[in-house]
């Protein structure tokens, strides 16, 4: 089982990784608000984009990485 978890745990470390690497940096975000594209459909829709979408998995992803490390922590100290 902890062989398992522990797959499980290295997967979950490289999908954060290229999850993250494929968001777009604030620093976009910023030139698109001041030349008003924030005010534009794919603004105003974002949960809806692909972007959105990536943050969703982003967070899903972190959630799951905490609660693997806690579980893999706790078997190896002997709980």
């Amino acid at each position: 089982m902890l062989k398992i978890l522990t797959v499980v745990f290295m997967i979950i470390c490289l999908i954060i990784t290229i999850v993250i690497l494929l968001q777009e940096g604030k620093q976009a975000g910023l030139t698109g608000a001041i030349s008003g594209a924030a005010e534009s459909y794919w603004g105003k829709n974002k949960g809806r984009s692909m972007e959105g979408k990536l943050e969703k998995i982003t967070k899903i992803c972190i959630i799951l990485f905490f609660v693997l490390s806690l579980v893999l922590n706790m078997s190896f100290i002997g709980y």
